[in-house]
């Protein structure tokens, strides 16, 4: 495993860094910094940007041309297949998801289907009614992560619409963490889920590993005297380039004369 959103890893081709996209950018009461998250997924882990649109549509597109790289006689199968996503995401976005990830790992050539959305619910979290009010529906605990602290988590399983339109047997594993953000009421949501019923806590385990690597960190917010200092750049730019006009005018003609 390695960390999200390197330059070879986000969806879209920006190069926003591990964190980055994954807050909605709001500062914590007016403080000059925020918390931000990061995460560590597997190699092949594919990050989905939700927000904006335009970028989610952006990495659709561009998972769907590494999925189809030197295919060109499958356009019917292509467009499905980008619906398809389009839907997943859109439907992750309803559930206030900010980020979603697909896994396309592989064992022995067989597909190792995975997903994991990441979401925000404002409302203050309390580890012990959490798991009080998860216990109705799979099992739940309170856990502890390295790096963010106490966290509610529930496993379960479910009959989804998508099992049941394809018609198999299997139910999805759901594995979910809920985790409350720093100096703010609000829960950080990981869904993990995966179809594979038969080796279900195989990749359950695969799944407690990357919520374990879960952590906060601090995000500086740009100061008053750093926002005027960036709005006197253009200015102090074209001042610069006018002096340095100046000077190679002046130093050309010695230039010739040498």
């Amino acid at each position: 495993m390695r960390q999200t959103a390197p330059a070879d890893r986000t969806a879209d081709g920006k190069t926003d860094g591990e964190t980055d996209g994954e807050t909605d950018g709001e500062t914590d009461g007016g403080n000059d910094e925020e918390n931000v998250f990061g995460l560590i997924t597997p190699e092949d882990w594919f990050r989905i940007p939700l927000l904006p649109e335009e970028r989610r549509a952006a990495s659709v597109s561009a998972l769907i041309k590494r999925q189809f790289a030197g295919v060109d006689d499958q356009p019917v199968l292509r467009r499905q297949a980008e619906e398809q996503l389009l839907g997943a995401a859109e439907a992750g976005v309803a559930q206030g998801g900010v980020v979603l990830y697909l896994s396309f790992l592989e064992a022995a050539g067989i597909p190792l289907s995975a997903s994991l959305l990441i979401s925000r619910v404002h409302q203050r979290f309390d580890s012990l009614d959490a798991v009080s009010a998860l216990r109705d529906k799979g099992e739940a605990a309170l856990v502890r992560l390295p790096g963010a602290g106490r966290a509610a988590r529930r496993r379960r399983s479910e009959r989804t619409r998508e099992s049941r339109r394809l018609g198999t047997e299997f139910a999805d594993t759901i594995v979910e963490y809920f985790v409350a953000v720093p100096d703010r009421d609000e829960v950080l949501m990981l869904t993990f889920s995966t179809p594979l019923e038969p080796i279900a806590d195989s990749m359950v385990e695969l799944f407690d590993a990357v919520a374990g690597t879960l952590r906060w960190q601090k995000k500086a917010q740009p100061t008053q005297a750093a926002q005027a200092n960036q709005a006197n750049q253009p200015a102090q730019a074209a001042q610069a380039a006018q002096t340095a006009q100046t000077t190679q005018g002046t130093q050309e003609p010695r230039g010739q004369q040498a």
